[in-house]
């Protein structure tokens, strides 16, 4: 009997835990599951721009990569009028021309943004120049500075 009582309190003492803990267990159920709909929402959001995101920019990559060959693929088919053919080409060669300011404003804003790098750099190598020029060490001859010959004075044969 006394087995019985022990037994039923530890069963009372377990169901009183789960009760407890009940609460705390749905209310991080019910965060992951808003988790989970919040990233299946950012998933949805992604598939749907992220195809034409990636089409623009690999059209952008492979056409400044394209070379320039006239006279491979002008532009021209069978059926069209000379007329219709200029202004293709007109505005073909207006794209490639804005193209072309685009790419050499990119290439100078990138070779602006590095110049501090190069100047501590050149700076650099300036101070170690310096510094080894103010040693009074022994350099050797390949690495010394030679003296110009003018070459109408050298006399070869004598």
């Amino acid at each position: 009997m006394a087995l019985n009582n022990k037994l039923k309190t530890l069963e009372t003492r377990i169901g009183n835990r789960r009760a407890e803990s009940e609460p705390e267990f749905e209310e991080d159920l019910e965060e992951l599951e808003s988790d989970v709909k919040k990233m299946a929402e950012k998933i949805l959001e992604y598939r749907a721009t992220i195809p034409d995101q990636l089409k623009t920019t690999l059209d952008s990559i492979l056409s400044t990569q394209r070379p320039d060959l006239p006279g491979i693929h002008d532009g021209s088919e069978p059926g069209q009028s000379t007329e219709d053919n200029a202004e293709e080409m007109g505005l073909d060669e207006e794209r490639r021309t804005e193209e072309k300011i685009r790419l050499l404003k990119e290439k100078i804003s990138s070779n602006v943004s590095a110049m501090p790098i190069v100047l501590k750099r050149m700076n650099e190598c300036v101070f170690r120049i310096e510094k080894l020029g103010s040693c009074n060490g022994v350099i050797h001859p390949v690495f010394k500075k030679r003296k110009l010959v003018d070459p109408m004075k050298v006399d070869f044969h004598g």
